[in-house]
């Protein structure tokens, strides 16, 4: 079985963690990334979706069916991301690519695992103060992406369900710690 490294995209900035993943798969690690929704873009929302209006301009003239491929789920274009620092075009780029899993929300699989963050890529650490940025989900949905209320719907019902299980830990970890304290006690 091949080690899969789960990253949470929350709040990472998209080229920074673009550049990494590619570098990663390159190498051979297996890696899914979820809430591609949450990502963010340095640059205002405004100033982000005109740029994503003039590529989506870009097409065939003769036949659009054929031409670029203009994705509007936030999964997808952090995947196109990920696809230009990649050499596509070869069988180790191809099979780079198959190495990568974007989802947006956190899906089934995945809602039990360790999920790691990447702190070369963290908007926190690497966008300065007061600079605009805005989330791929906003400009996704502000594009043509339908799903981003169902996407916010099914999260919250993840988070309620996880917390649950949170609670249910912490109270278990309680009378573990009270029975090794007895345990101890009974010894001394």
């Amino acid at each position: 079985m091949v080690k899969t490294v789960v990253i949470d995209a929350r709040g990472h900035m998209l080229g920074r963690l673009a550049s990494i993943v590619a570098k990663q798969i390159l190498a051979g690690h297996h890696i899914v990334l979820v809430r591609c929704e949450e990502i963010n873009i340095s640059g205002g929302l405004v100033r982000q979706k005109m740029k994503y209006e003039r590529f989506l301009r870009k097409r065939m003239n003769t036949n659009p069916t054929r031409g670029p491929f203009h994705f509007r789920a936030p999964s997808r274009i952090f995947w196109r991301t990920v696809r230009g620092m990649v050499p596509h075009k070869t069988k180790r780029g191809d099979s780079a690519l198959e190495r990568l899993k974007c989802f947006e929300g956190v899906p089934t699989p995945y809602d039990r695992v360790k999920r790691m963050v990447v702190p070369d890529a963290l908007k926190a650490l690497r966008l300065q103060h007061g600079h605009r940025f805005c989330r791929l989900g906003d400009l996704a949905s502000a594009v043509g992406w339908k799903h981003g209320e169902t996407i916010k719907d099914l999260e919250n019902k993840r988070k309620a369900k996880s917390l649950k299980f949170y609670e249910a830990k912490k109270k278990l970890a309680l009378l573990r710690a009270k029975a090794v304290a007895q345990v101890e006690a009974g010894k001394a």
